[in-house]
């Protein structure tokens, strides 16, 4: 459902000068895997998905996802995926049901505002449905955020930090829809700082260190790998031992 080969982006810092933010990265995910991203802040984390989304375009290698290019076929792309970013922004006047209403109808859902009840349900919103998102606390807002990414169903998931301003209840709710998903065959990238999520949902995880892939494999390889038990200990032992 997605393939990365070799991909690379570059940026200009505030000098003027290039910064390889992303170099050389190559990963699959197949239908019915949740696969991992882990890396430290400024990793490259961020920037691999947004290629992935089409919000920025890969300076080297190729990507596709649900067998529609990135670079060439943009729109198909966007129309596979539900993308959660760490800074998803709503629409402050709407409430959240109008949100789920609109995105749904964007995407080409015939039955959006039963698909918006549900989620409304499923990560407990509707107390707050008919309130301006503009009012909304940051773990509300994040919520509807998520409720939004997947309003149309989408073979696809990209996630990254999900859980940032969600409760323990939220969180595990949250959880278990991404589980189910994986049940339907559906493709989660789950980007996370927090190991134990990590270690709960993934099957694989991929490593990034300074825009430079690590390792990927399932925690029982990396463990093998690094001879550490404790995924943040085999994390922290595939930072020093660095690029294979």
């Amino acid at each position: 459902m997605i393939e990365v080969v070799g991909l690379g982006k570059r940026f200009v810092d505030a000098e003027g000068r290039p910064v390889q933010a992303v170099h050389d990265v190559s990963f699959e995910v197949g239908a019915g895997e949740i696969v991992g991203l882990l890396g430290p802040n400024g990793a490259g984390k961020t920037t691999t998905m947004r290629m992935l989304a089409t919000l920025i375009a890969p300076d080297e290698g190729r990507a596709s996802v649900a067998g529609h290019d990135v670079v060439a076929a943009p729109a198909e792309v966007r129309r596979s995926i539900g993308y959660l970013s760490a800074n998803t922004g709503l629409f402050g006047r709407l409430t959240p049901r109008e949100v789920l209403v609109y995105v749904a109808a964007l995407q080409g859902c015939t039955d959006g505002a039963a698909r918006a009840e549900v989620l409304l349900d499923r990560f407990d919103i509707r107390r707050f449905a008919s309130t301006p998102c503009d009012r909304l606390s940051t773990g509300m807002k994040q919520k509807v955020s998520i409720a939004r990414a997947v309003v149309h169903d989408p073979p696809v998931l990209i996630f990254d930090e999900p859980t940032n301003g969600l409760d323990v209840l939220v969180a595990q709710e949250l959880f278990a829809f991404l589980e189910a998903a994986r049940e339907r065959g559906r493709c989660v990238i789950y980007s996370t700082h927090t190991m134990g999520e990590a270690e709960r949902l993934c099957d694989r995880l991929v490593v990034i260190h300074q825009g430079r892939m690590l390792a990927c494999g399932t925690l029982a390889e990396l463990r093998e790998r690094t001879g550490r038990v404790r995924l943040e200990d085999v994390f922290l032992a595939l930072l020093e031992q660095g690029p294979a």
